[in-house]
């Protein structure tokens, strides 16, 4: 019963920080969002995400592809380690880019374009 209470206890307080957002941050659902003009804005040159968007898709294509550095079958838990590990980084890149994202988004949408203030 004890590892049942620390399991539900877990997945409550992961819960509670996705829906609020970590250290106050934005919300998953705002940061899920973020994405699409991420990538919009990174494709147009005004966003300098370039190589980390390229890394993350590139640890995407590494867990959905079937070619694996460490195949499941024969090596069993340590075939399973290398998706682990790139699931867990591509996880906290996501998290970490859309923040950073957000936050450029903020301070470009308060410039107001044209000549420097003396």
């Amino acid at each position: 019963m004890g590892k049942t209470l620390k399991r539900s206890a877990a997945f409550a307080a992961l819960a509670r920080a996705l829906a609020a957002g970590a250290r106050g941050g934005p919300s998953l659902g705002a940061r899920l969002a973020a994405l699409p003009r991420m990538i919009r804005a990174t494709s147009r040159g005004e966003y300098d995400g370039g190589l980390r968007l390229a890394l993350m898709a590139g640890a995407a294509a590494y867990v959905v592809s079937p070619i694996d550095l460490l195949p499941e079958i024969p090596l069993a838990i340590f075939g399973l380690a290398d998706d682990a590990v790139m699931v867990t980084w591509l996880a906290g890149s996501v998290l970490a880019e859309t923040e950073r994202f957000l936050e450029w988004e903020a301070r470009r949408s308060s410039v107001i374009p044209g000549h420097v203030a003396p």
